[in-house]
């Protein structure tokens, strides 16, 4: 089979992550985006979010002259033999259900100019039965009708690991109606398979499923750990030796059973909304009630950081400075959507304390949506005559901060673990008094 051209429709986190490494991979690749600010960023070579690694590829990828950009869905059509369809799927406002105005109009405005055999694949994560609507959808609108077909390919791309997860996945979906389809799913993805990359190949609606399946149960066994922290922390019994200990069953393993301040940013949380809400119109909403705990369990979590803080100032938290490390959901990303560190830090301003924030790459997009907070120049700067420092996002940086040096800058030497990041015996041997969720 000839390799086929794609073209990636949005050029978000997702989107753009495709497009640089399809084309590092060797295929002809044209991005697409309403946004002209956006295409102009990235064709000039920068990225327009935090990403290891990706802004050199981005650069290599323009150099070969295998990635280009346009907002034109005419010449995406003309161009394209594979159109990989990446856009947001954000919660709708007033509601836990996704919110697709962005897919079905990306969709709809390829379709229109679509005048030859071609395969639309999804990668969006979406509400199980969206392929089956928007095949009909290209059909009915496709000068080309019938000899176009859709597939869906959903992304399991981890923040910080994007690129490897992009070039290296440890598995691939591909929901298809025909042995075409999976051809052509075959030929754009033949360097990735090249690597022994394990592939399931099912129907669409089991592809729809696998994403939000695979953050359910992910989200599941982050709150469950969390839970067992709120046990602990009526007990006096220690999470982080409980933790360890189930990790060492083969069945339940160590991975993500780490306690802490929950998940955030812009899948988990909305993904478990939006399968409740879809569950619900499909009349199962009783098979993911549970997920609603889980959701509840992992809100809770911030505003039991936030009670900690407030034990260590001494019961109110008005007129103290708290430093707050960290503002992104998770280390090497500069994501802040549904960030808990940044719930935490505005939670405790509005409380009446006085907050510096820093975090090594959201700070630009922190103070764009929390204008209220000061902000630090970094992290002895940000503690700098602090009563309480608060841990909020796991970065390296703030692992390795030597207690003797954060003791000379802040005004009390009480910290809040809440990520669980943190020697204790270290930090408490340096003088410091030591909380963290779940541990007495």
């Amino acid at each position: 089979m000839n390799t086929p051209r794609l073209t990636v429709i949005g050029t978000g986190y997702l989107g753009a992550t495709h497009a640089i490494c399809m084309a590092v991979l060797g295929f002809e690749v044209l991005g697409v985006d309403v946004d002209q600010a956006k295409i102009d960023r990235l064709a000039s070579g920068e990225v327009p979010f935090f990403e290891p690694g990706l802004p050199e590829l981005l650069a290599k990828a323009l150099e070969s002259g295998r990635l280009r950009f346009t907002t034109s869905f005419q010449e995406a059509a003309e161009f394209g033999d594979v159109h990989f369809i990446c856009v947001g799927t954000p919660q709708k406002k007033g509601s836990h259900a996704a919110d697709m105005t962005y897919v079905d109009a990306s969709v709809t405005a390829l379709a229109a100019h679509l005048t030859r055999k071609a395969l639309v694949v999804g990668k969006s994560t979406v509400p199980v039965g969206t392929a089956a609507r928007l095949t009909a959808l290209v059909k009915e609108l496709a000068p080309a009708g019938d000899e176009i077909e859709l597939a869906w390919n959903p992304e399991f791309l981890r923040e910080g690991f994007a690129v490897e997860d992009t070039m290296k996945p440890d598995r691939l979906v591909f929901g298809v109606s025909s042995a075409w389809a999976e051809e052509q799913l075959r030929a754009a993805f033949e360097p990735v398979l090249a690597q022994d990359v394990p592939v399931k190949v099912t129907d669409l609606a089991t592809a729809e499923l696998v994403k939000v399946a695979a953050n359910s149960f992910l989200a599941t066994k982050i709150s469950y750990i969390n839970a067992m922290a709120e046990v602990c922390e009526a007990t006096g019994a220690d999470v982080s030796d409980l933790a360890e200990a189930l990790a060492y069953d083969t069945r339940i393993g160590g991975r993500f059973l780490r306690p802490g301040l929950g998940f955030g940013g812009g899948c988990l949380p909305k993904d478990i909304r939006a399968f409740m809400a879809r569950a619900e119109e499909l009349g199962v909403g009783q098979a993911v009630g549970f997920l609603r705990e889980i959701d509840g369990i992992n809100q809770r979590r911030r505003s039991r950081t936030v009670d900690l803080v407030t034990e260590l100032a001494g019961g109110d938290v008005k007129g103290k400075k708290i430093a707050a490390l960290g503002a992104a959901f998770k280390p090497n990303s500069d994501d802040i959507r549904d960030a808990p560190a940044l719930d935490v830090a505005s939670t405790l301003h509005r409380m009446g304390a006085e907050v510096t924030v820093f975090d090594p790459a959201a700070m630009d997009n922190a103070k764009r949506v929390h204008p209220e907070l000061t902000y630090g120049e970094n992290a002895l700067d940000a503690a700098a005559g602090a009563d309480v420092v608060v841990l909020l996002t796991e970065w390296t940086e703030f692992r390795e901060i030597d207690p003797a040096a954060m003791a000379a800058v802040v005004g009390t030497t009480a910290i809040v673990d809440g990520r669980h990041a943190l020697e204790p015996s270290e930090w408490r041997a340096a003088g410091w008094e030591y909380r963290a969720l779940g541990r007495p």
